[in-house]
């Protein structure tokens, strides 16, 4: 039960090793993350989260480019996408709650909805190509 929010890198780590652990058990997403070399990619995460949340400087990375050239190798379709918010936002309700923990859901959303905007050509009034 989510008993608290969400108050910084600790925390975060938490959420992510959490979150990727669902993710890789999950059919639709695994594939996507087979090739993953887990010590380097979720320190990395950690950093991601914390600078989207925390707005803390510490990851530099261009993770649209990383998503694009994902996508050339392995098509990604919107249920993905769907998918990977619906265990975001479920593993961080199953961890914390407060105003941090919406926040990151919030932008977890606007960050799968833009890379879907970026990778899929995704019309964002219509839903459609």
């Amino acid at each position: 039960m989510a008993i608290s929010d969400i108050t910084g890198k600790d925390d975060l780590f938490i959420l992510v090793n959490t979150f990727y652990k669902k993710v890789n058990s999950e059919a639709l997403l695994a594939p996507f993350f087979a090739h993953v070399n887990w010590d380097k990619h979720l320190p990395l995460m950690v950093d991601f989260w914390d600078n989207v949340l925390f707005y803390k400087g510490n990851y530099s990375g261009n993770p649209m480019a990383l998503h694009q050239a994902a996508h050339q190798l392995n098509p990604m379709e919107s249920r993905h996408f769907d998918k990977w918010l619906e265990l975001f936002q479920a593993t961080t309700d199953q961890l914390f709650i407060g105003k941090n923990a919406s926040t990151l859901k919030e932008r977890a959303a606007s960050i799968a909805l833009i890379m879907q905007i970026k990778i899929l050509g995704l019309n964002p009034v219509s839903g459609n190509k």
